[in-house]
């Protein structure tokens, strides 16, 4: 636990700058995805987007994360996100138009970033040891934010990825004691939940088998159990903090 704070530290020592650079390009080229959107803005925020996936690859894991076990291959997942970004802006995948879709569920998720370091205020701890909006899971929450706001159809490898990353962010509440990750295994849940949906429905009934009626009922079900395992851990963790 201690290497992982103290790495965190170092990191936000060194690099609160260039998160803050980070943190404002990608409130404004959301505003303008909002407000004036344009295939310019569309490709800048796919740029963005990638970018920031390999800054979390390169510098968070690489280079900050060094003295962490399994660095590598975090810096190896947080890569190929990335790549998945530069092969979407290749490919014209997501088209990044507004939904007008779970427009309050994905405005939230746009704010979790800033609510990471308020959180970690709120449980005594203090700069640099403390999260910062440009960590692993504090990306994926606007991540998943942006996907919902603005992706019609939406990436099914990606937000795979990121809903496996909510399950890993859920274990470093016990390893490392960083309580401020529930917010995006909480999140996780209902976009998983609404990804899949929307991917269910662009299936033929035809040719679906089960049909997409049974394949979003299970879908609601495995939702169900995976928001009452988090509710446990969360509860568990709380009666914890209670001891202490």
């Amino acid at each position: 636990m201690e290497t992982f704070w103290n790495t965190i530290a170092a990191y936000n020592a060194a690099t609160w700058p260039a998160q803050l650079l980070l943190v404002l390009s990608g409130a404004v080229l959301t505003l303008l995805l909002y407000k004036r959107p344009s295939g310019a803005v569309r490709t800048a925020m796919k740029i963005y987007m990638a970018l920031l996936n390999f800054w979390i690859a390169g510098v968070y894991y690489l280079v900050y994360g060094e003295p962490r076990e399994y660095h590598t291959l975090l810096a190896l997942f947080w890569a190929i996100m990335g790549a998945i970004w530069i092969y979407d802006l290749a490919v014209k995948h997501a088209s990044l138009e507004r939904t007008g879709h779970h427009a309050l569920f994905a405005g939230v998720l746009f704010l979790m970033p800033l609510a990471y370091p308020l959180c970690s205020l709120a449980l005594g701890r203090s700069f640099p040891m403390m999260t910062s909006p440009v960590m692993p899971c504090s990306v994926a929450v606007f991540t998943i934010g942006l996907m919902l706001a603005f992706s019609e159809r939406v990436n099914i490898i990606l937000a795979m990825f990121l809903c496996h990353w909510a399950l890993i962010g859920l274990s470093k509440v016990y390893f490392f004691g960083i309580p401020e990750d529930y917010l995006l295994a909480c999140s996780v849940v209902p976009a998983l939940y609404l990804f899949f949906r929307e991917y269910i429905r662009m299936l033929d009934p035809a040719h679906s088998k089960p049909g997409p009626h049974v394949l979003n009922a299970l879908l609601g079900i495995l939702c169900l159990i995976i928001g009452g395992f988090f509710t446990f851990t969360l509860l568990h963790q709380l009666n914890l903090f209670a001891e202490i």
